[in-house]
């Protein structure tokens, strides 16, 4: 049993410093200008053998109107309500602000275990910032510093006597009798979690890993959003809101889907602030670590340079890619418009041959099943395994319909082809010459790939080798 703990305070206090400490990766986005966190962002945190369940928030601001700092407030606000845990962090040496005093108000209300932490600890400068935190009224404060690592032995306290007293309190629940959870008759309930095969229809390692990457602006965060149900990530109207690439669990027909909204990815040339390097450099990183990318467009102004940017990116990674043409509602003519982009794509894009195009409006949640339908098709091709035998017979075919070329006056030989690995889908094909091989031919041999066993959308790779010349021994033996 695990406890919830949320680290909460005014900006540039420290608290995504601290994050990334317990985590023990630098997953949140630090930097000294005040206001880097915006979202809210989860991950497993541990002390020596404790783990928990730990929530970075934004800097608390004491605003309630519609901007983008209530926003804020109101995400902080959210995570206040899920922690069982709530660990109030103050700079110590700057002291107890007026901010400070009036967030600690809000959090008395909350009625949950809260623990006054003073960061930036370390020397002298900060023990007149830790006299002061007794004013606030909690417990005696705890003189931290996330940057050092200087006082995690407290905390390992706190969270520790949380989960002991967490675990206490669930097995006296499920100690005392429940009449009302009482069957009338007997029910076999074994067909609710098996499926019809035996096999459990739900199975929570069975996670899929799809990010959302796109330009500033084009409706990532809405599409999350609209996604799991819950304003779950920052939204408005200002461009490039998303900074630090928040994951977000969701559950669609039985299946775990890891959503990583990513900040908007500008042209490099237009990056210039610190700030914005970080979370571009953060987006491109979920790339990597995803399988699945959804490259949102928007549908008024589709296949800009950056987007095939992204795209390209998406293939020489190696990820399966959906294009998904946000804004939908806002197209009036809408077939003439699909055929057109449809061509487009097929001529702009021709290493991503057949990639899912899908239309949808993240506002609305229209055509949604058929972003995750299309989601599933393009999973399946990017762990497709073909047989070397199948792939062979294949090869003949192609050979016999297309023979390779001659080169100097002498034609090339296939000889075989046998697939490597999956995800993507790489084959390795053996022939006599292979340095002279057209790309032309290769292009010939991958197109064949995607129509014989349906791998269109997805990065094909295909290496040619050449095989060991039998004879080469015998000559340096005589």
């Amino acid at each position: 049993m695990s406890v919830t703990v949320a680290i909460v305070g005014r900006p540039n206090v420290g608290k995504s410093t601290l994050f990334n400490r317990l985590v023990g990766k630098k997953i949140a986005l630090v930097d000294d200008t005040p206001g880097v966190t915006r979202d809210r962002r989860e991950a497993e945190g541990r002390i020596a053998e404790l783990r928990f369940r730990l929530l970075d928030t934004a800097g608390f601001e004491d605003v309630t109107d519609n901007s983008l700092e209530a926003r804020m407030r109101a995400q902080t606000e959210a995570a206040i309500d899920e922690a069982d845990i709530i660990l109030f962090m103050i700079d110590a040496r700057a002291g107890v602000m007026p901010l400070d005093k009036g967030f600690a108000q809000l959090l008395r209300k909350a009625n949950k275990r809260v623990h006054l932490i003073a960061n930036k600890a370390e020397g002298r400068a900060a023990e007149a910032g830790l006299n002061e935190a007794w004013s606030l009224g909690f417990d005696e404060p705890i003189a931290l510093s996330a940057e050092h690592g200087l006082g995690i032995s407290e905390l390992y306290s706190i969270i520790g006597a949380a989960i002991d007293e967490t675990i206490l309190e669930k097995e006296e629940v499920d100690d005392a009798p429940n009449l009302e959870a009482l069957p009338l008759v007997d029910v076999d309930v074994s067909k609710e979690v098996e499926g019809d095969e035996g096999e459990l229809r739900w199975n929570p390692n069975r996670y899929l890993n799809v990010a959302i990457v796109g330009r500033p602006n084009a409706g990532k965060s809405t599409l999350v959003n609209r996604l799991v149900g819950d304003e779950r990530v920052l939204t408005g109207p200002e461009a490039g809101i998303t900074r630090d690439s928040i994951l977000v669990p969701w559950e669609w027909e039985g299946r775990v889907i890891n959503l990583v909204d990513t900040a908007g990815i500008r042209r490099r040339a237009k990056v210039q602030k610190k700030l914005e390097k970080l979370a571009v450099s953060d987006a491109l990183r979920s790339i990597q670590y995803a399988e699945i990318v959804v490259l949102m467009l928007d549908a008024t102004v589709p296949f800009e340079k950056q987007d095939l940017h992204l795209a390209d990116l998406v293939e020489r990674e190696g990820r399966a890619l959906v294009i998904a043409l946000n804004k939908w509602d806002l197209i009036e003519d809408k077939n003439a418009t699909l055929s057109m982009l449809r061509e487009k794509c097929e001529r702009l894009l021709p290493q991503l041959r057949g990639v899912p195009l899908v239309t949808l409006s993240g506002l609305t949640g229209k055509n949604i099943p058929n972003l995750m339908k299309a989601i599933f098709k393009i999973e399946r091709s990017w762990n497709i395994r073909v047989s070397t035998a199948r792939l062979n017979r294949w090869l003949r075919g192609m050979t016999q319909s297309h023979p390779p070329p001659a080169v100097s006056g002498r034609r090339l030989k296939m000889r075989y082809v046998t697939q490597a690995k999956s995800r993507p889908p790489t084959f390795i094909a053996f022939c006599s010459r292979p340095e002279v091989l057209p790309t032309s031919y290769k292009r010939y041999l991958i197109n064949g790939l995607r129509e014989s066993f349906d791998i269109w959308g997805t990065p094909v790779r295909l290496w040619v080798r050449g095989g060991d010349n039998p004879y080469v021994n015998d000559e340096k033996k005589s």
